[in-house]
């Protein structure tokens, strides 16, 4: 019995809990107040739930024939007066919800023909799932790319993947060259060598085309890794509105990146079994899918257990330490939510770097390091790099060292140009 959290009459919650989905009704209430969403706003998605229960009844249909399209029909015949701006979003958990329940069948797969790059995409996808065991990541990367690809060589015509070459796909690789940078360009070519690996071991393409597509160059070590200086770091810090949750949760984000120097992205994995508090000890979860302890400074655990006292919404259903501030209360979905912190924290700073993701803090922690005195060893340590050459960066920064190797001008002091 759940409507009682947000109708707290008998005769309010007789009116909404009514029709062909009043258990569901009574269910979708528990999910909304278990997401931590407000009571106003929990109100109105109880309402269209009711509503939609009327017209179920009212068109002589049965439950089970709800779906996407059928809802749509009835948002459209609904009374304009009770329509709202987050009725297709209601729509879509709702329907969510009844499917979990067994109470509807899963949605229909589209009808064979209608998208010839489907199934193609579909078995590659299939692919990497059964035989690469790759993580969802890599299928979120890879797939739209080969979509692209195959959109781009053939458009709405049937696909003859016989006919693909590697003109084709360095072609492709050039043309998007021109609008992505160099990391996301190196991303494609790998993709596109997977596919066309796929492709000839499955017998679609005669010839493996993958070795044919050269790599995107990417000078190792070509740049200077971007740091703000330590009072830079401190200004972001001491922006965080602290009195505020946003603020609490900012603060000990910014302190993980800042103090630990934790990749966004493990951060954001972060769950609340991570921390042995008694120990002072957190375990992140890094790259290779490699768990690694590390010591928790008091700074970063008063932080942290601030916003967990102080922030982090009660009673919520996820595990990870840091989530969403409107409902759904979930964690981060990926470590863009991380670098979004990260923006706005250097927005109020007045800072603006050439570049402003969570690796900054990560380089700024390094490059403080180095200034410091401490090796490049302490650094590979500090920031876990499983290979010493990672690391090697940083020495661009080691001015004193550099000089020493540097060879003489010819011809004694350079003269100054005015």
């Amino acid at each position: 019995m759940s409507v009682e959290l947000f109708f707290p009459t008998p005769e309010s919650q007789r009116r909404v809990r009514a029709g062909p989905l009043a258990d569901d009704i009574d269910a979708f209430a528990g999910w909304l107040a278990a997401e931590g969403y407000a009571p106003f706003t929990a109100k109105q998605k109880l309402r269209f739930a009711t509503d939609l229960s009327h017209w179920i009844e009212s068109s002589a249909l049965a439950v089970e024939d709800l779906d996407l399209e059928r809802v749509e029909t009835f948002r459209s015949a609904r009374d304009p007066r009770r329509q709202r701006r987050g009725d297709a979003a209601t729509a879509r958990q709702l329907l969510d919800l009844l499917r979990d329940a067994g109470r509807i069948p899963p949605p229909r797969s589209d009808p064979p023909g209608d998208d010839p790059i489907g199934p193609v995409v579909r078995c590659y996808e299939r692919f990497l799932l059964d035989e690469r065991g790759v993580k969802p990541a890599t299928l979120a990367n890879y797939l739209p790319t080969i979509r692209a690809f195959l959109a781009d060589r053939f458009g709405t015509r049937d696909i003859a993947l016989e006919s693909l070459s590697v003109q084709d796909a360095n072609q492709f690789i050039l043309r998007e060259s021109q609008r992505l940078g160099v990391p996301r360009t190196k991303l494609v070519g790998t993709a596109l060598r997977s596919f066309l690996r796929h492709l000839h071991q499955r017998g679609a393409i005669a010839a493996d085309l993958a070795g044919a597509i050269p790599p995107v160059v990417n000078w190792s070590l070509g740049g200077l890794p971007k740091s703000l200086k330590p009072e830079e770091v401190e200004s972001i810090l001491s922006g965080c509105d602290r009195s505020t949750v946003a603020g609490r949760r900012d603060y000990a984000v910014l302190l993980l990146l800042a103090r630990l120097g934790l990749r966004g992205g493990e951060v954001a994995a972060l769950t609340l079994d991570d921390f042995d508090w008694d120990a002072a000890i957190v375990t992140v979860s890094g790259k290779g899918q490699r768990r690694e302890p590390l010591p928790v400074p008091c700074d970063v655990g008063e932080a942290v257990a601030d916003y967990l006292r102080n922030g982090r919404p009660p009673g919520c259903p996820t595990r990870r330490v840091f989530v969403r501030l409107n409902a759904p209360h979930r964690g981060f979905a990926s470590t863009v939510a991380i670098d979004c912190v990260v923006r706005r924290a250097l927005a109020r700073a007045q800072l603006d770097p050439p570049f402003k993701g969570a690796h900054l803090l990560r380089h700024s922690l390094a490059t403080g390091m180095l200034r410091n005195g401490a090796t490049l060893e302490d650094i590979g340590q500090i920031l876990r790099h499983r290979h010493p050459e990672t690391t090697q960066i940083y020495a661009k920064l080691d001015l004193e060292a550099l000089r020493t190797v540097a060879p003489p001008w010819p011809g004694g002091v350079a003269c100054r140009i005015s």
